[in-house]
């Protein structure tokens, strides 16, 4: 059951971007319909976005403004004024990726736009196109001069991943850099939107009773799942490329670790906590390539059973190789050398067709180090553990003992649990619309520096190779669909004494 929270607003801030245009390459595209315009168009309706201010989109598909506004109608709902309003300043253009004459299309169209809706100039570009397409647009949008920053702001928002490996992405960064500025760039990890996310700083930086905590003195161990119950779905091609270790690990579940270590940056400043990312990233222990099974897992989902209903194994999947390596789990034991977080484990996992849809970081307290009650010894006080609830359901669960009323010797495990909905009485903004926001900002603080990527593939890269160079590589365990993954993830905890916190 939840305890009632009580709400007190002291401070609460939000300013108004200046005027852009927001281009979107890719954007007869899922990402775009489902999130990116939905996103757009709620920034609208809170009233966040520009006075002037327009959306032009560009991709292969052949469409008119007016057939585009019909699609991008369909991916919108609320008031019908609002959407009219909205699809007024919504517009399109065609053309090939590789095709010179799209980008002189574009510069004139950009223009005329500009003018109507007296942006000054002002653009966002966003690449909602496959990686292979990030290069070919933005050299072209560079030689045209459509990122010039002369007078005006140019940013262009990259979608993950940032190359596949430290020498891809090494040589993405180094081109992307000859036609833009770091401060032009904005590689987006959608999970730093998430209200939760952003909360951990808040959390750690805002209360002065959980910092004097937070280390290795009173921390037993973390851990992160992000769990999905669904399969590689539409993505098979680009997941046979890549698998989970790529798709998860060198982003979403680093982002997530940086935040819950890094240490106290002096000021709320994108530089600043960019550099306490890089410091702890580079305090990670590599992991030992002569004995990574003890500390590194990876398995794939075979048939079973989800909601009841039978799925098929990924070999299975359309667009799969029916002998296909590749993982959809990983978990690993990660170790930061530094002295806060000395000899506190991190466990970290991810997979798909697991039991249940959810994004959690458990935080577990060490036991109290004496039992003052005799019949009582310390190994049966359970912990004091803290869960930062990420998805599906946003919040915060504190847990603790205290005494139950009527015998003198009455313990019980109270919880706290708040709730974004419950407390605030509203769901949290689609993440999108944070970065969005943002972006017309120009605050990279929920972005990925250059120097953070480099660091995270630092980190995976030796793993990476040595699985990819190995000529047997069936080190890759089965686990049954609807399950929480292979028995070797289980036991890589246990050895340690410890076990998986599953949600239920």
């Amino acid at each position: 059951m939840s305890v009632p929270v009580t709400c007190k607003d002291f401070f609460c801030t939000e300013s108004h971007p200046q005027p852009v245009g927001i281009i979107i390459f890719g954007a007869s595209g899922d990402l775009t319909s489902r999130k990116l315009l939905p996103s757009l168009f709620n920034l609208f309706l809170r009233g966040l976005m520009p006075d002037d201010f327009y959306i032009l989109g560009v991709a292969r598909t052949e469409f008119t403004d007016e057939t585009f506004r019909e699609k991008v109608k369909e991916s919108l709902t609320g008031d019908n004024g609002k959407i009219q309003d909205f699809l007024e300043r919504t517009f399109y253009t065609q053309g090939e990726y590789d095709s010179i004459s799209l980008y002189s299309d574009l510069k004139w169209r950009i223009k005329d736009l500009e003018k109507r809706f007296t942006t000054k100039g002002n653009k966002i570009f966003y690449m909602a196109v496959p990686p292979s397409l990030y290069l070919p647009i933005v050299e072209n949008l560079g030689d045209l001069g459509l990122t010039s920053q002369e007078n005006a702001f140019s940013r262009v928002i990259i979608e993950k991943p940032f190359g596949f490996d430290l020498d891809s992405a090494n040589e993405l960064d180094k081109k992307l850099h000859m036609t833009l500025k770091e401060d032009q760039i904005y590689r987006i990890d959608h999970y730093l939107g998430k209200e939760t996310v952003q909360n951990i700083l808040i959390f750690r930086f805002a209360n002065s009773i959980f910092e004097p905590v937070w280390n290795n003195r009173y921390i037993d161990n973390v851990q992160i799942t992000v769990a999905e119950d669904i399969g590689v779905e539409h993505r098979a091609g680009y997941y046979e490329h890549a698998g989970l270790v790529r798709d998860m690990f060198q982003n979403h579940m680093m982002q997530l670790l940086s935040l819950v270590t890094i240490e106290p940056p002096s000021t709320f400043d994108a530089d600043e906590i960019h550099n306490e990312k890089v410091k702890i990233f580079r305090s990670i222990r590599p992991f030992p390539l002569d004995d990574l099974d003890s500390w590194f897992v990876r398995g794939q989902y075979g048939r079973g059973k989800i909601d009841g209903k039978e799925v098929v194994s990924y070999v299975e999947e359309p667009g799969v190789n029916p002998n296909s390596k590749v993982e959809t789990f990983a978990a690993a034991k990660f170790m930061i050398d530094n002295w806060r977080w000395s000899g506190v484990p991190f466990y970290m996992r991810s997979g798909k067709r697991l039991q249940k849809r959810v994004s959690e970081i458990i935080i577990t307290f060490k036991r109290v180090p004496h039992s003052i009650f005799p019949q009582l010894p310390v190994k049966n006080i359970p912990s004091n553990i803290l869960k930062i609830n990420i998805q599906p359901e946003e919040g915060i669960v504190l847990s603790f003992q205290a005494k139950h009323p009527g015998p003198k010797l009455c313990m019980s495990t109270l919880t706290m649990d708040f709730k974004y909905t419950e407390v605030f009485g509203t769901r949290p903004p689609e993440a999108y619309e944070r970065l969005l926001l943002d972006c017309m900002f120009g605050d990279q603080t929920l972005f990925i520096r250059d120097d953070v990527m480099r660091e995270s593939w630092k980190i995976f890269t030796p793993l990476i190779k040595k699985w990819e160079s190995e000529k047997d590589i069936s080190k890759l365990d089965i686990y049954e669909a609807g399950t929480w993954g292979p028995a070797s993830s289980d036991e890589l905890i246990k050895k340690d004494g410890r076990e998986w916190y599953n949600a239920l």
